[in-house]
């Protein structure tokens, strides 16, 4: 003989309902590998100053040091302690009083690097989703909690002695 089939309480059903609405809510951590200085003290003040949303994008968890990440899907991001850049004939543009090299050369994925800040800041993009300036503007306050020491120079910034007539 087969025990009669039970209902479940309830609590149960309550309890069941909770945890799958809790465990649909957590999305995974967002993979990356951390920049090569990465452990600069520099970096962890920019991480702990990140907004919770960048371009309207929600922060994400990430699994890697002195990163951060925006978008579902990820759509932006941050890594510090990237290499600095030294002079570049790619455009370099100030947002917000912050020196930003920018590489177009993957679009619609737009990678913004800092110039003339040590430790450098990366920020990866897809355009399609966000807009460059929307994103450097967003991201300033925390990226100006390392100092600059330079910035953007063009021709004209660069002193050239013509020779003598």
């Amino acid at each position: 003989m087969t025990p009669p089939f039970r209902r479940p309480r309830p609590f149960v059903l309550i309890a069941l309902a909770c945890s799958s609405l809790f465990l649909a809510g957590c999305a995974a951590a967002v993979p990356l590998q951390p920049a090569a200085e990465a452990t600069d003290p520099a970096c962890a003040d920019v991480i702990v100053h990140l907004p919770e949303s960048v371009g309207d994008q929600p922060e994400r968890e990430t699994n890697a040091q002195a990163t951060g990440a925006w978008g579902e899907p990820a759509a932006i991001l941050l890594h510090c302690g990237v290499e600095v850049p030294g002079p570049t004939t790619l455009p370099c543009k100030s947002v917000n009083g912050i020196d930003w090299i920018e590489d177009d050369a993957d679009a619609p994925r737009y990678r913004y690097t800092t110039y003339g800040r040590t430790p450098a800041i990366e920020v990866v993009l897809d355009s399609d989703v966000v807009s460059g300036a929307t994103v450097l503007t967003d991201l300033a306050n925390a990226v100006e909690y390392v100092p600059a020491t330079g910035g953007c120079l063009g021709p004209q910034d660069i002193d050239i002695p013509l020779p003598p007539e």
